[in-house]
């Protein structure tokens, strides 16, 4: 058996993090080889990932002949390769947690654009307008909202794919804007989240690498 799941630089492939996330929380072994996305040789290095997957991006999970591209897909996988414990078993709940996730591939990281996943561990960090203070607010009131319906520690109550999707919004936006006081749920969940010691073990090794800069943050 071979799985191999390529990733990309710890400060800067967030959607890399999701997946790894995902495998890691449910215990699938894989070896992880990691393609830097740095410029000028990103260009090169993802276009080798073209030569056997279509996006030419990571990450890429290969598991013997099958190549699966796409966090998303990487994340059900996992899912359904482990214990299934990472979607809930009511349909409703498990619905909302493929809303949640295809949210944050479709839209959410269009918010504050500027904020990237690579900015959260820039010592210096850029004062936010007010528009990306007014998206950051609207952000974290829909994630009070599903606190607040199921009662959980979690976004639909049990540690789940949406919590693991969002967790490098959650650094990107809460590295720039802390959730006030008119969301003390949120507040509690993203306390539990970052300490997660999967999440840790990443942020970590993160931490320590030299910053990649991305063009334009710095601007107003």
């Amino acid at each position: 058996m071979s799985r191999i799941l390529y990733s990309g630089n710890r400060n800067a492939s967030s959607w890399a993090f999701r997946a790894w996330l995902a495998l890691r929380e449910q215990n699938i072994d894989f070896e992880e080889v990691m393609i830097d996305i740095r410029r000028p040789q990103r260009w090169q290095n993802l276009a080798e990932i073209g030569s056997f997957s279509p996006p030419a991006a990571v990450p890429v999970l290969v598991d013997d002949e099958t190549v699966i591209f796409d966090s998303s897909a990487i994340m059900e996988y996992a899912n359904e390769l482990g214990d299934g414990s990472l979607l809930p078993q009511d349909i409703k709940l498990r619905a909302r947690a493929r809303a949640l996730v295809a949210w944050q591939h479709s839209t959410l990281g269009k918010l504050c654009p500027c904020l990237s996943f690579e900015s959260a561990f820039y010592k210096e960090k850029k004062q936010l307008s007010a528009d990306e203070i007014s998206s950051a607010e609207w952000i974290y009131g829909i994630w009070q909202q599903h606190l607040e319906s199921t009662g959980g520690a979690y976004l639909l109550g049990e540690y789940s794919l949406a919590d693991i999707a969002l967790v490098p919004s959650v650094l990107r936006l809460t590295a720039h804007h802390r959730v006030g006081e008119d969301y003390p749920l949120v507040a509690q969940w993203v306390e539990r989240l970052l300490k997660r010691p999967y999440v840790q073990e990443w942020l970590t090794q993160a931490y320590a690498l030299e910053p990649i800069y991305c063009e334009g943050y710095f601007s107003s």
